[in-house]
């Protein structure tokens, strides 16, 4: 009887490759204090930061969710209170289209 085969972990992780990127004095600053705070370095603060939400970014865009923060769920919620404004081509067309000219 052959014996059945087990397939190659697929899950292998590959060697690390460098990412360079280019900041301004002020994002290195702010990158450099919050890796201070979890005292952790800046290249681990900012693999776990970006990866991290790269991941949540990639989920949501295959399930297509969007992730909205307190602050634009309220300006979303505003923007949908608001009264409409009709533009004077849109209004041209509501006539035309009830048979109005």
């Amino acid at each position: 009887m052959p014996k059945a085969r087990v397939p190659r972990r697929a899950s292998r992780k590959s060697a690390p490759t460098p990412l360079m990127v280019r900041l301004d004095e002020e994002s290195k600053r702010a990158l450099s204090q919050a890796a201070k705070l979890r005292q952790i370095s800046v290249s681990d603060y900012v693999r776990t930061v970006t990866v991290a939400q790269a991941r949540r970014e990639v989920a949501s865009a295959r399930d297509q969710t969007i992730a909205l923060s307190p602050e634009e769920q309220l300006a979303f919620w505003q923007a949908l209170q608001a009264p409409v404004k009709l533009t004077p081509a849109q209004r041209r067309l509501g006539r035309l289209m009830r048979g109005k000219s």
